[in-house]
């Protein structure tokens, strides 16, 4: 605008035209704005008039925001847009909806953090010791031990075997002596074999000849039903020259009838597990002993574990009573106590061998061949120190916080195999509930499957995870079914219990992983048995809490060594899977070397594992029995492991988590989930115990792992109502 002194100014729109349009000695004054505008100051009468600064150009209204800032605010950091402060750590999440993977909105879920109160990771103290091992193969052939032609050639050509074992080398000229036996030697060392060759050359030279009519001549007693089936299928084979002696097998799951049939029609070689075999005992007329002269116990320590020890001894009284001299043998990979006891009833005048050696710094397998004369129990020295383990085998420990555990797992199982070629694994659990859950989850979660009723969250495998699962209450078929396809599988995760811990030749296996740790030594040893075998190279992983870290120095204690593998580094092999980036970190760090980015990346793979868990009242009710089972098989370790494996030193909120639940359950035989606006009363801290029973009721509730049933309103009503008909007072 032009003032009366004929001066161009700048000025806003709302400063009036000019001081002619006001009275004499007017004064304007402007506020001085974010772009960089001072206030301008009028006087009239053609005094001088001070300008501080007229930059802007524009007229720019006064209730708006300059469009030109000035190079003052240029300089000023722009505040961030992103999720995440200046620290890097993320800000609370924002009030809109979440996006999934595919662009479509899902409600937000508040999930605790994964990575907070929990216990620090205590650093492993590992003392180095030379692990008991064996060495596996001999420079000597089958044809050194004078056994019949068509033998030899069956086991070169058919099981194609060139050289013995040590454990084949020291057995089988004893057995063909005639002389009871009783041989320990480390898991996957060709036991079957080392009494499956006399036992064939033996029957096969037999005069008369062996008669399908005649019925048993040798009995093998096996622990568990794929075993059988294993052990048949090699004597099977070893027979195959010699079509006059007919193999059997009796076990639980398969119909009694056509058991019977097979019976009545005869079977020479019979092997059977030990309760079925008592059920033909009682039931069966035409089953008889009158001439078995071999009897064989495999895995003899795990047969009286699994409490067949009056199967045992009414198998042991049948047999004598048939009153045909017979030759015993008893084999396992860890003799104990038990077996003793079984040895001194069974076996006469036996030979105990046990084929163990130090191969560190050894030059070979030392062998320990002894005849004992009464006294036949294990040898006491190798028991002492330590069971051998197969050479070529690593064994690894990971340390994992409780709710760590369930992703941990998932991101091994996802790293083993999406990123590594021709791996099978074998993961071991303590319950059949757990296979069950762990198995479906799985399916699910890691398979890309959709929830029921909802979207599919995310992209499958380039090759669906051969799932596969194993356990006693599965229906005989399906047993059977699993069994087979796993062996004929090139890769894939079978869950099981210790079902498939014993005697189970499981070819290709490069991975055991120990889920929940074992109840004793002899099982831990079994269970990394499933690899390793026959010379090959294996692996096995053991998955500890902070609380049980002290199991290394148990397993040390007994000549077993251990690596110690990070968690971290198990965590790391998320950041190659896009899958699990998470809609709220997409396209901003999801590629960085940042260590959180692991971090973040289990929270979102914990997060989908717990939306499957919640998609259904049937699911949580799901994880529920699974989590219960666990805490029942928990508390059920012995006494020697008790100050390791204790349920008081479990956090059940923790422990909840890595079962996918969100929140520890109050009563874990509630199928619903429970209300939170609604407050729950603790009708339990109300009450006030009386007597003399305050004291352990208040210990009691201190140590309660949360799983006590609720108090039934049923019973109570019934309760009140009896003590009314009595007229005692409710």
């Amino acid at each position: 605008m032009e003032t009366e002194d004929g001066l161009l100014i700048n000025a806003h729109s709302s400063v009036p035209p000019g001081p002619s349009q006001h009275p004499k000695g007017w004064k304007a004054r402007c506020k001085p704005r974010r772009g960089g505008e001072k206030k301008v100051r009028l006087r009239g009468n053609g005094q001088t008039m001070k300008r501080k600064l007229e930059q802007p150009q524009e007229v720019v209204p006064l209730k708006q925001k300059p469009v030109s800032p000035s190079p003052q605010t240029k300089q000023l950091p722009k505040k961030p847009k992103s999720g995440f402060k200046g620290s890097g750590q993320p800000t609370p999440p924002s009030k809109k909806p979440l996006t999934d993977a595919n662009g479509g909105s899902r409600p937000f879920v508040k999930t605790s953090s994964l990575f907070k109160n929990n216990p620090e990771i205590p650093d492993i103290q590992r003392t180095s010791v030379k692990q008991v091992q064996e060495k596996i193969f001999t420079s000597d052939s089958f044809d050194q031990l004078r056994l019949h032609p068509h033998l030899v050639s069956t086991i070169t050509s058919v099981l194609k075997i060139s050289n013995m074992t040590s454990v084949q080398k020291q057995t089988i000229p004893v057995l063909l002596e005639g002389r009871d036996a009783l041989v320990r030697s480390q898991t996957g060392s060709g036991k079957t074999l080392a009494y499956g060759v006399p036992l064939v050359q033996s029957l096969q030279r037999a005069e008369p000849k062996i008669q399908r009519s005649d019925g048993p001549y040798a009995l093998v007693l096996v622990p568990t039903r794929e075993l059988a089936l294993q052990s048949f299928e090699t004597i099977q084979k070893l027979l195959k020259p010699f079509t006059w002696i007919v193999p059997g097998v009796l076990m639980g799951g398969e119909k009694k009838k056509s058991e019977k049939s097979r019976i009545r029609k005869g079977i020479n070689i019979l092997i059977a597990t030990p309760g079925r075999l008592v059920d033909h005992i009682n039931a069966t007329k035409c089953l008889h002993f009158r001439r078995v002269r071999w009897l064989i116990l495999d895995e003899a320590d795990r047969i009286l574990d699994l409490g067949f020890e009056k199967a045992v001894t009414a198998i042991l009284n049948a047999v004598n009573a048939g009153g045909e001299k017979r030759q015993n043998v008893l084999l396992s990979a860890t003799l104990t106590e038990g077996v003793s006891r079984l040895a001194d009833i069974s076996l006469q005048n036996p030979v105990s061998i046990s084929v163990a050696g130090e191969s560190q710094g050894s030059d070979g397998a030392h062998l320990r061949v002894t005849a004992r004369e009464g006294d036949v129990g294990p040898p006491t020295s190798v028991e002492g120190e330590g069971f051998a383990v197969p050479e070529e085998l690593q064994q690894n420990v990971v340390v994992v916080p409780s709710k760590l555990r369930l992703v941990t797992l998932a991101a091994f199982v996802l790293g083993k195999f999406k990123f590594e070629k021709r791996n099978k694994m074998v993961v071991f659990f303590s319950s059949c509930e757990q296979v069950d859950f762990h198995h479906a989850l799985f399916r699910k979660v890691l398979d890309g499957d959709p929830e029921p009723g909802g979207p599919k969250q995310s992209q499958p495998l380039s090759s669906p995870l051969a799932l596969l699962r194993l356990h006693g209450d599965m229906k005989q078929e399906e047993r059977t079914s699993v069994f087979q396809d796993f062996l004929r599988s090139k890769e894939g995760v079978l869950f099981c219990t210790d079902v498939a811990a014993r005697g189970l030749d499981l070819p290709r296996v490069t991975w055991i992983v120990q889920y929940n740790p074992p109840a004793s030594l002899a099982e831990y040893v079994h269970r990394i048995g499933r690899t390793a075998r026959i010379g090959s190279r294996g692996n096995s992983l053991l998955v500890l809490t902070p609380s049980e870290a002290e199991y290394v120095t148990f397993l040390a204690s007994h000549k077993i060594n251990v690596l110690e593998m990070k968690m971290e580094s198990v965590l790391s092999s998320l950041m190659k899977d896009d899958r699990f980036v998470g809609s709220h970190w997409r396209n901003k760090n999801a590629h960085s070397a940042d260590p959180q980015e692991a971090h973040r990346r289990a929270t979102v793979l914990q997060t989908e594992f717990e939306n499957y868990v919640h998609s259904s009242p049937e699911m949580v009710q799901w994880a529920k029995k699974a989590l219960q089972s666990f805490i029942r098989s928990y508390a059920t370790y012995p006494a020697s492991l008790k100050h390791i494996f204790h349920v008081r030193s479990l956090h059940l909120g923790h422990v909840a988590k890595s079962f996918g639940l969100r929140d520890a359950p109050r009563n874990l035989r509630d199928s619903t989930i429970p209300d939170r606006r609604k407050k729950q009363k603790r009708h339990d801290l109300l009450k006030k115990p009386h007597g003399k029973g305050r004291l352990a009721k208040m210990l009691q509730s201190e140590y309660s792992s949360g799983l006590d049933p609720a108090p039934s309103k049923v019973r109570r009503k019934k309760k009140v109502a009896k003590d009314r008909i009595q007229g005692t007072p409710s």
